[in-house]
């Protein structure tokens, strides 16, 4: 009860300003009541973060096994949308980047990773592992991950109307474009060279 009551007034307003006095009297009990669960305010954002990012892990959990049998594509796209949306919901772009005490930031961050960003690392090496990326999986987690991070704090949503979940579903296929690959002959490295050349490739080509 105390738990999902601050939930709310948190999650709405902003961490910094909603005070113990302020939940409560949303409660209808005293602060001596609460502390005798909570010994303080980061402990009760401890255990409201804790709530958000089960429910986020649900969520995820139930997006992959949906697209279970699904192509490579489909299943990182669902993923995505997912993470995109749950991330949006509880705001946690914008509470890793300043909103609350820096304790309670550096909690948020460590949640994000194990929830969401460990298992988009899993899920690119698994299509890796099965012949179906060209581009290494470390370079598409960077990148998807800086791409959902943006998103979901850039005014660009609002002014081409459309949801953050919209714009990441078109930033997922971008990404994705040319990166998945139909199984055909060839090596990893010969494959790998044709789509990111480096750079004494490129040299030995320009030269006489």
């Amino acid at each position: 009860m105390i738990v999902e009551a601050a939930g709310r007034l948190f999650f709405a307003p902003g961490l910094a300003r909603v005070s113990m006095d302020d939940l409560a009297r949303e409660l209808g009990m005293s602060k001596k009541t609460i502390y005798r669960h909570f010994p303080d305010k980061r402990s009760l954002l401890a255990a409201v973060l804790d709530r958000q990012f089960a429910a986020v892990e649900h969520t995820l959990v139930a997006a992959a096994r949906d697209a279970e049998g699904q192509p490579f594509g489909v299943r990182v796209q669902r993923f995505l949308i997912a993470a995109g949306s749950e991330l949006g919901r509880i705001g946690a772009a914008q509470l890793g980047a300043g909103r609350g005490d820096a304790v309670l930031r550096q909690y948020v961050e460590q949640r994000v990773d194990a929830v969401v960003y460990r298992r988009l690392d899993e899920l690119f090496r698994d299509g890796h592992r099965r012949g179906l990326l060209s581009a290494p999986p470390e370079l598409l987690s960077e990148i998807t991950r800086g791409a959902l991070e943006r998103l979901l704090t850039s005014r660009l949503p609002r002014e081409l109307d459309r949801t953050a979940a919209d714009l990441l579903r078109a930033g997922v296929d971008t990404v994705l474009y040319g990166a998945i690959r139909p199984a055909r002959s060839g090596t990893d490295e010969e494959q790998l060279r044709a789509v990111m050349p480096r750079a004494r490739d490129e040299e030995q080509e320009v030269g006489p």
